[in-house]
């Protein structure tokens, strides 16, 4: 793209929403095939990623209550102010949705980093399910939210974080439970 007289990009913007993955879905494979190809926006995302890296990525739909209980808060707060009930609004549209992976797994892709060459997913795992045997091809970061894990012979509880090495191997990896969890690694991982 061209960038405008005063040597800024015309996706400036939308770089910067990038950045702060706060960019609809949608938008995000053009807006990745444009840094890829624009050394101006390239630039702007190499300066905005140590801003970014200050915040905390806490998978959103973890924290927020379910609708279903947004829904009873309103109508109790209704109730006991004597007020009109205002339902809360449903999720964003832009907000990534979860995809059965392999049965019993279930992903939901939270940013992805391609300059870093980097994934944030959370995972979701059915009780008694085990993940593919697999090869990190970079550094591995993942914290339990909720549920049981097991990495080789570790057992991980809540709150649990376990990092792995590039090149270092899981040779299974299981929940007896469920479990959900937030996973920063490569997209390059190779499956066993």
């Amino acid at each position: 793209m061209t960038p405008s007289t005063d040597g800024a990009c015309e996706h400036a913007e939308r770089v910067a929403l990038f950045a702060l993955r706060s960019l609809p879905a949608t938008e995000v494979p053009a807006i990745e095939e444009h840094i890829a190809g624009c050394s101006t926006c390239h630039g702007e995302l190499n300066r905005l990623r140590p801003v970014v890296d200050f915040f905390v990525p806490w998978a959103t739909d973890v924290l927020r209550p379910s609708e279903s209980l947004r829904e009873r808060l309103a109508r109790r707060i209704a109730a006991e102010a004597g007020g009109e009930l205002v339902l809360p609004t449903t999720r964003s549209a832009s907000e990534p949705e979860w995809e059965e992976v392999a049965p019993g797994i279930s992903c939901k892709l939270l940013a992805t980093d391609l300059v870093r060459d980097r994934v944030s997913i959370l995972v979701r795992l059915a009780p008694g399910v085990d993940y593919p045997p697999h090869t990190h091809a970079g550094v591995e970061e993942l914290h339990l939210l909720d549920g049981e894990l097991w990495i080789n012979d570790r057992k991980l509880v809540p709150g649990d974080f376990n990092r792995a090495a590039p090149g270092s191997v899981d040779l299974r990896v299981w929940s007896e439970t469920g479990c959900t969890c937030v996973l920063i690694t490569s997209p390059r991982d190779s499956l066993r």
